[in-house]
């Protein structure tokens, strides 16, 4: 189950490569799609169009759960860690399916507020985990490596989505917080994340009314964002490549 155990050095980093990579890929198609069929979910959560984008996402979310888990395991031998988000990733995407389901009832939840709360509560921490975990080792080791270079993607692309996931969780405590009502669930998380990734790239998100909380929010991710591609970008350049042996020979 832990990596780090039993894999060499070099083994390890070819393995973090992969995981950084596999996480790229599917947080690119989670936010090209998230952005291109938001829209349906906007029209209304029943219709034939939003039931199958809501049939999407919860796949590509339940992968990016489990993928998640993957990496962790690369940072980390602290089992109880590691147990404690397989369970609370497990029980996010087997409650959000049975619950969300768009073409039938499965599970019902009294109060939707709370469920919402609930849930965001508990992915949030770990999304703040993994990340703090993967830029404490892209920043560590001697040598320019290629699991580094995916790595910074990764980690730039989660903080987008983490702080969509901040945003919509505020949304839920006070709804509206994003200035305008979205439906609580999958329209509003897909439009905070459209606002994250907008702060993330310097554009206009084009919210005027949002909350002054979340707009403060929004200063502290763009400061940090691009104080991240600063640090990263210093990192990285004065980084020599690798010997030869160092890829070929476990340390």
């Amino acid at each position: 189950m832990f990596k780090s155990i039993i894999f060499s050095k070099s083994e390890l980093i070819r393995e973090k490569q992969k995981d950084y990579r596999n996480i790229v890929i599917i947080q690119v198609v989670i936010i090209v799609f998230g952005l291109t069929l938001s829209e349906f979910l906007l029209e209304g959560t029943q219709t034939p169009a939003a039931k199958l984008v809501t049939s999407i996402f919860s796949l590509f979310a339940a992968v990016y759960a489990f993928l998640l888990w993957d990496l962790l395991r690369d940072f980390t031998q602290n089992k109880l860690l590691v147990r404690i988000c397989l369970f609370t990733l497990f029980g996010i995407v087997g409650t959000g399916i049975l619950v969300e389901f768009p073409y039938y009832t499965i599970l019902q939840v009294p109060n939707r507020q709370l469920y919402l709360l609930i849930i965001h509560g508990l992915l949030f921490p770990i999304e703040v985990t993994v990340i703090s975990f993967a830029i404490r080792d892209i920043f560590s080791g001697e040598f320019l490596t290629p699991d580094k270079l995916w790595g910074s993607a990764c980690i730039f692309l989660m903080i987008g989505i983490s702080f969509g996931s901040l945003y919509d969780l505020i949304c839920i405590v006070k709804p509206g917080s994003l200035g305008v009502a979205f439906g609580m669930g999958l329209p509003n998380y897909a439009e905070s994340v459209r606002y994250s990734l907008c702060i993330l790239g310097g554009l206009d998100p084009g919210m005027p009314d949002a909350s002054r909380l979340i707009k403060n929010i929004s200063v502290l991710e763009a400061v940090w964002s691009n104080l991240f591609v600063v640090l990263i970008i210093g990192k990285l350049m004065g980084l020599p490549r690798p010997p030869k042996e160092q890829d070929t020979v476990p340390s």
